[in-house]
């Protein structure tokens, strides 16, 4: 049976300085945890319903009932396995490639779903400002759907980094050149903003070239973070 000291710590893990603290976070679901399998980060442990192991023989798990996995669990239905997993620091940022950067976005969604978008488009290397909210943090982790697993972020100062690149940057705002008529280079790097400000005024002077999309709409005067950057993304990349 699991201990309520083990409880303690799992759910503890929900709070960053926790997180920054063990140096761990979770991984929760079948889906999650099949893409956390196949990925070079460190299982620490794993918790898993009679089903789950019944089905995964290879790995080692600690056995819990259904009701101990909801106890543990941060999700609205725990669905078989959650894992403990240790982080990965991303230290040193490739200077090749196309990169997004991510300035201040501050709702897990938002930044989940767009870690998932740059893998869907083979971005694979996200450079976050040290404002914007934690990769590891449960909600983000879900809603990557596994993409997580497959895209390295960084979190740094954005002054100092976007200072020192070399190759062209693109910056999306309300108002900008029309992202259907903008032909990229091999390697770019594109900055979106927090969803209520934008990118930041300091970070400005290193933007090239602004970006926006066309609206057919009378009413809505912008597109949601997260939306934006599948638009823009779609069109740079293909």
């Amino acid at each position: 049976m699991i201990t309520n000291k083990q409880i303690k710590f799992i759910k503890s893990l929900a709070v960053k300085k926790n997180r920054i603290q063990e140096n761990c976070f979770i991984v929760e679901g079948e889906k999650m945890t099949n893409e956390l399998i196949k990925s070079s980060y460190k299982i620490i442990k794993l918790y898993a319903t009679k089903d789950w192991i019944s089905k995964n023989k290879y790995f080692s798990a600690y056995q819990v009932s259904n009701s101990q996995l909801a106890r543990i669990s941060g999700m609205k239905s725990a669905n078989n396995v959650l894992a403990i997993v240790e982080y990965r620091n991303n230290s040193t940022i490739p200077i090749f490639g196309r990169k997004l950067v991510v300035d201040n976005v501050k709702d897990p969604g938002n930044l989940g779903t767009i870690i998932r978008t740059c893998d869907w488009f083979g971005i694979r290397d996200i450079v976050c400002s040290k404002s914007t909210v934690d990769i590891y943090n449960p909600k983000v982790v879900q809603s990557t759907m596994g993409s997580l697993f497959r895209v390295n972020v960084y979190y740094v100062s954005l002054n100092k980094y976007l200072s020192k690149v070399q190759n062209h940057i693109y910056g999306a705002y309300t108002s900008g050149k029309d992202v259907r008529n903008i032909k990229t280079n091999k390697d770019f790097h594109l900055v979106v903003g927090n969803e209520s400000r934008g990118i930041s005024c300091e970070l400005s002077k290193y933007i090239n070239t602004r970006v926006s999309i066309s609206s057919n709409s009378h009413f809505a005067d912008s597109l949601n973070v997260a939306s934006a950057t599948s638009i823009i993304l779609h069109s740079f990349c293909n």
